[in-house]
């Protein structure tokens, strides 16, 4: 079995490729431009982590620049393709726009592309909870209005839409998958916990909007790859599918600021207002997936805070400069 990721050295990426290798049948090339949006250290240490292993191929490439991808991709078939490769990160909206744009869409076209010649069985695209905006009805079921707040939340309806458009004369079958709010080991370092577990280092004083009023339906790593790695082995008869990837247990925000402090025994903490660019509350239904894999045991926050918390303490030279 043959497949492709981009956005290897990214979260979710690295994490998905990381445990579909300890199955020795599969083979993956991923692709990855090492962008400087964060560390570019802990990025390269991912993709060194996954080049001990036989059957991963790593090539560095720029989804932006067409004539590299195709050529790099023009005789190879995959079963599978998983396209994680964005630019990530709401708050930064405001400060370059036009990259979402850039990344986000034209970036995914090429991809697509590539998808409708080469046929692979299916294309699986990272979403975002942030499609929703702010919806008042919850758990929040994936046929709710789209009313994204920020040009990233827009940039993945656009994709979504752009399926749309193709599937219907394609063979290969289409997945959306809406993540809600990602966490765990080798995570992000500009996202609330890991965020947080640097400051508390450096003894910075961290600022949490909306006076912690917020609500995130957290996802732990681990559980979204293996979620991944069981659609990728379903039956699944729409050619155009969006999933919800979430646990559908919400935690405000103060109190995951309360179980960190706890955690790193740092206290330095000022409450301010909220941004217009963030959702105040994401609760995802996940009963549309769970019809699909079947029952799922999610993991427990405060085991998957732990955990991460652990893995920072080894790991936070990759993380701080």
């Amino acid at each position: 079995m043959k497949i492709l990721v981009t956005g290897a050295a990214g979260f979710l990426g690295f994490s998905f490729i990381k445990k579909l290798l300890m199955n020795n049948n599969i083979k993956i090339t991923g692709l990855d431009n090492f962008d400087t949006y964060y560390s570019v250290k802990l990025k390269k240490q991912r993709i060194n982590i996954l080049k001990k292993n036989k059957n991963f191929t790593f090539k560095k490439i720029d989804i932006m620049k067409k004539k590299n991808l195709f050529n790099f991709l023009a005789k190879k078939k995959f079963n599978f393709v998983f396209h994680f490769a964005a630019q990530a990160g709401v708050r930064h909206v405001t400060a370059d726009p036009k990259k979402y744009l850039d990344v986000n869409i034209s970036g995914f076209f090429n991809v697509l592309q590539y998808v409708i010649k080469s046929q692979p069985m299916k294309f699986f695209y990272a979403s975002s909870s942030s499609v929703y905006g702010d919806t008042y009805k919850f758990p929040t079921k994936e046929s709710a209005i789209l009313r994204p707040k920020n040009i990233y939340g827009l940039s993945k309806k656009f994709n979504e839409e752009l399926i749309s458009v193709y599937s219907d004369s394609a063979k290969t079958k289409f997945i959306g998958l809406r993540f809600f709010t990602l966490y765990g080991e080798w995570g992000r370092p500009d996202m609330l916990l890991i965020k947080f577990m640097i400051y508390s280092l450096k003894k910075n004083l961290f600022k949490i909007h909306n006076y912690g009023n917020y609500i995130r339906d957290f996802t732990y790593i681990n559980d979204a790859v293996s979620i991944l790695e069981k659609l990728m082995r379903a039956k699944i008869k729409s050619k155009n599918l969006i999933l919800n990837i979430c646990s559908s247990k919400p935690l405000l925000l103060s109190d995951v600021i309360k179980k960190m402090m706890e955690l790193t025994k740092f206290n330095l903490v000022q409450k301010i207002s909220a941004q217009k660019v963030e959702v105040v509350k994401t609760f995802g239904s996940n009963k549309k997936l769970l019809k699909i894999i079947g029952n799922f045991k999610f993991s427990r926050f405060d085991n998957g805070l732990k955990k991460t918390y652990l893995w920072f303490i080894k790991n936070k030279r990759y993380l701080i400069n």
